[in-house]
């Protein structure tokens, strides 16, 4: 299926403009599937840095490589250090620019936990590096994806956190008595009887960013694991009751979703590891039906207000929301 069965060339036009080059980069590679080495990809990858959201987020940074106060840099949201990395990941920002690989070693250096290496919403201050009973999947999801895509995948201690992942991340769908020990003792909502949907998502979304050549047996077995768990689901239901909504939330689409989640990103993610699968079709279908009248996609759901940088309009067509659908739509076939 090629953009214009399902779209308009006005449609791609749009995406296309320049005044956002984080979309139109995504837009060259994902739907035009044109080559990294094209002068328009490469023109765009090169305006990511000077127009737009990520130059506005890196005049915000500390000398020292955070942005708010250092010891907030989960607990600050979403101004904080970590919700910084996550959004400068989904733009496609250059991880080999100085002020973004020093975001990347404050975030290793005092957030992953020096023992587990998980990521930790605290640093511990007696030992430094993030407090061991506080690591949490979703944190260590999104910040093994940010920095998976800033340019970290060879570091060992991305490598750790991707073994980490592939040991303690827990799919389970409803269990008489929740496991114990580390890291399962320490919060319930995200380690009790029902794995959190969350943190599958985001250790999902992590493993699936990993190049293909540096995806070893471990790496794929827990990808289908994770991606078997979101099936029975049917992305967004009960697993043990198909009627209901396990997560009604996940109906309004939204960009950037940091801790959060919704359907297209799922069905994103799914698509994008080639799965073709039944059980994706309803969540398929409610996409389709909310493209608007102009070809394009709404943001239904927004974090504006809470972060240093304003992106989209809630309620207008949005260029990320209909960049992802126009992906997943074209690539479910």
């Amino acid at each position: 299926m090629k953009p214009e069965q399902i779209s308009d060339e006005k449609t791609l036009e749009w995406l296309l403009e320049k005044e956002n080059p984080s979309v139109r980069y995504l837009t060259l590679t994902k739907l035009l599937n044109k080559s990294e080495t094209d002068k328009e990809v490469i023109k765009a990858r090169e305006d990511i840095m000077k127009t737009g959201i990520v130059p506005s987020i890196l005049a915000g940074q500390c000398d020292v490589g955070c942005w708010d106060l250092p010891h907030r840099f989960y607990i600050g949201k979403y101004k904080s250090t970590v919700w910084q990395l996550i959004i400068l990941a989904e733009m496609g920002a250059d991880g080999s620019n100085s002020k973004i690989s020093k975001a990347c070693e404050f975030i290793l250096e005092n957030s992953q936990d020096p023992e587990s290496y998980a990521f930790s919403v605290y640093r511990s201050e007696k030992m430094g590096g993030g407090r061991h009973g506080d690591v949490i999947p979703c944190l260590t999801g999104n910040m093994l994806f940010s920095l998976i895509k800033l340019g970290f995948i060879d570091d060992i201690r991305v490598k750790n956190g991707i073994e980490w992942i592939c040991r303690y991340q827990r799919c389970d769908d409803g269990i008489a008595e929740a496991p114990s020990g580390f890291p399962y003792d320490r919060y319930p909502i995200c380690w009790g009887k029902h794995t959190c949907h969350m943190g599958v998502v985001k250790a999902l979304k992590a493993l699936t960013a990993i190049p293909v050549e540096k995806k070893d047996n471990n790496i794929s077995n827990k990808i289908s694991e994770l991606a078997e768990y979101m099936l029975i689901h049917h992305i967004y239901r009960k697993s043990h009751n198909l009627k209901a909504s396990s997560k009604p939330g996940w109906l309004k689409l939204g960009f950037p979703l940091m801790y959060q989640t919704d359907i297209l990103e799922i069905l994103d993610i799914l698509v994008s590891l080639g799965y073709h699968d039944t059980r994706m079709e309803e969540a398929i279908e409610i996409v389709k039906n909310k493209q608007n009248k102009e070809k394009s996609w709404n943001l239904e759901n927004t974090f504006n207000g809470k972060m240093g940088v304003t992106i989209e309009t809630k309620g207008k067509p949005s260029k990320w929301i209909t960049l992802r659908a126009l992906n997943v739509l074209i690539k479910y076939k």
